[in-house]
């Protein structure tokens, strides 16, 4: 019978045994967390090699093997106690070197499972054992080892049955340790690792050569495919003692989640909101709300300006100057974008060689995002006619044209006109079939060119780069709105101010439970001002920055970028389609629209030749 709250209660202390099994519970959550802790110590202790074996799913065996500095008979009774470290100089945990620091891990996984370390130190003449099981420690004996480390682990979670029955099945816990793995590998390019069951080796990873910058490659191709290497760009930027570097992906080579995201603060993998939150943001402007951009980046600052004491995974940190690292990683991943101009994933061409094949069905593309209403191979249905408003808005920065062609006067053009220089990128038009799609010749292969989405992406450039010329335009308030909302919500907004009326926005306290709004943004009409003044104070409480009304303005200028564009279904002259493959290759992200879809297609002639057999 629980004791009701006039039971008195003798306060007592908790033996050792159950105080490392409730600790093991923030630490040890599955058996990827078991193997994290024990490739960290292996990392910290100078290994070159990083072997790891398990088996069912690391329920019943995990193995760690390193070649690093080992430990003595002495070191290892007091690696299994709590709080006991070789990595924490002193008393300063701002300036933490290591990936582990907290002396918490071992005695945590002893305390739940039966643990066997076996170990020999650098220019020992022996090793060491100590068996440890359900934290009841053992005495060191001899062993057979070379220099380094043997951590086996057997039975996880055995003296926590609750926590066994909340593991997955053996596929999804294996999958989950090797992500892990991958993960300390792509930061430490110079050591190899391997991982392995009972029937496969997903890991072999040898040391990659070189620089730090070609060897993170080299090791991000072996881990992530070689698409992710032929189609990333690469970062390295710096900003007040802060270096940014890593690669992140073209915008048309994306996922549906986050799961091709891989963050590092000075080594060391984390899943942090703020640098989560400043990658989508870097890629607003070129994927769909729906789609996730792949990336690794790394960040090294000093010691001091950031604190990774923040849990017992150490999976999340907290920076100084957050403002300062965010918009280091929005300005240098679109920095980056930037430099690669036109560039289209080359992923784009292998899927159009797979659609030719007989046996692959046409890809399934949500209607949604093809404002046309066109999806792969189907003819072209009339657009609804775009408001007026929006084409004579959109107008202002459409480039000036050739005047349209008549009907069929495109081919007759293509016959007559002088052989073009085929030297661009996007090559010289040769036609337009099904009065939506350029085809070009370019030197060694053709290029086919949705027109609607190259063009609408031109206008987009054009609308944001008038943005930032002139600023936003305000539209004041005939009556100025009140919105009332928490006094934090108001402080977080008042903090912004100055922010928020660059972007259109001014309000102004009024009383300690509401702003009053005197303007908006011109740019977004009609708008509910109660709802966007909520949604920034929302998102001003999860990421710290204003992105909602930004995320709106670029809504805008896409849809009147959309509507002001050249429409599927009108014919092109050959000055016409031209010109508009050389502005392309003019314009930065032009190799896809605003919806993250490709606006073109490369086919070398290899990959023609051997969709006739020629290859």
């Amino acid at each position: 019978m629980a004791p009701t709250p006039q039971t008195p209660r003798t306060i007592r202390r908790l033996p050792p045994t159950l105080v490392n099994r409730i600790a093991a519970g923030e630490v040890i959550e599955r058996p990827a967390a078991a193997i994290k802790e024990l490739v960290e110590n292996s990392i910290d202790a100078g290994a070159t090699r990083v072997d790891i074996v398990l088996r069912d799913g690391g329920r019943t065996y995990i193995s760690v093997t390193d070649d690093g500095c080992g430990m003595s008979a002495e070191e290892l009774l007091l690696a299994v106690e709590r709080h006991a470290t070789s990595k924490l100089e002193g008393e300063d945990l701002l300036r933490i070197a290591t990936l582990g620091f907290r002396g918490e891990a071992l005695p945590s996984i002893g305390a739940v499972s039966r643990m066997t370390l076996t170990s020999r130190a650098r220019g020992a003449d022996a090793a060491w054992s100590l068996a440890v099981e359900g934290g009841v420690v053992g005495p060191p004996a001899p062993a057979a080892l070379a220099t380094g480390t043997r951590i086996e682990v057997r039975d996880l979670f055995y003296a926590t049955p609750a926590r066994l029955k909340f593991l997955k099945s053996e596929r999804t816990e294996t999958a989950a340790a090797i992500d892990t793995v991958e993960r300390l590998a792509m930061a430490y390019p110079g050591i190899s690792f391997t991982l392995s069951d009972d029937r496969r080796t997903p890991i072999r990873l040898s040391a990659a050569q070189g620089d730090l910058l070609d060897a993170r490659l080299a090791r991000l191709g072996a881990v992530l495919g070689r698409d992710f290497a032929d189609n990333s760009v690469p970062i390295d930027a710096a900003r007040e003692g802060v270096r940014l570097t890593g690669h992140a992906a073209l915008p048309t080579l994306n996922k549906p989640t986050t799961q091709g995201q891989y963050l590092f603060v000075n080594g060391r993998p984390v899943r942090d909101k703020l640098l989560l939150g400043a990658l989508r943001g870097a890629y607003a402007d070129f994927l769909a709300r729906d789609r996730h951009p792949m990336a690794v980046l790394f960040i090294d600052l000093p010691f001091e300006q950031v604190d990774v004491n923040v849990h017992p995974t150490k999976a999340e940190v907290r920076f100084r100057d957050s403002q300062m690292v965010r918009g280091l990683i929005v300005t240098a991943i679109r920095h980056a974008l930037a430099q690669a101009g036109h560039r289209a994933s080359s992923t784009v061409a292998a899927a159009t060689i797979e659609s030719f094949r007989p046996q692959a069905a046409p890809p399934a593309v949500p209607a949604a995002r093809y404002p046309t209403g066109l999806g792969w191979g189907r003819a072209p249905v009339p657009a609804t006619p775009p408001a007026r408003l929006m084409e004579e808005a959109a107008s202002w920065f459409a480039p000036l044209t050739v005047p349209s062609a008549r009907p069929g006067d495109a081919g007759e053009d293509a016959a007559a006109a002088p052989e073009p220089a085929v030297r661009h990128p996007l090559g010289a038009a040769r036609a337009q079939v099904h009065a939506n799609y350029i085809v070009a010749q370019t030197e060694d292969g053709i290029v086919i060119v949705d027109q609607h989405a190259a063009h609408e992406r031109l206008v987009y450039e054009r609308m944001k780069q008038a943005l930032i010329d002139g600023g936003v335009k305000r539209q004041g308030l005939l009556l100025p709105e009140v919105v009332e909302l928490p006094e934090q919500a108001v402080d977080r907004l008042l903090a912004r101010e100055a922010e928020l009326a660059e972007l259109g926005l001014v309000l102004e306290g009024f009383g300690p439970g509401a702003v009053v709004v005197r303007e908006v943004p011109a740019l977004l009409g009609q708008t509910d001002v109660q709802g966007l003044v909520r949604d920034l104070a929302d998102e001003l409480a999860e990421l710290d920055q204003a992105t909602s009304l930004r995320e709106r303005l670029d809504a805008v200028c896409s849809s009147m970028a959309c509507h002001g564009s050249v429409r599927s279904g009108r014919r092109l002259t050959v000055e016409e389609m031209n010109a508009l493959l050389r502005q392309m290759e003019a314009t930065p992200h032009s190799g896809q629209c605003n919806h993250g879809r490709p606006t073109y297609v490369e086919l070398k002639l290899a990959d023609i030749e051997r969709l006739f057999g020629r290859r």
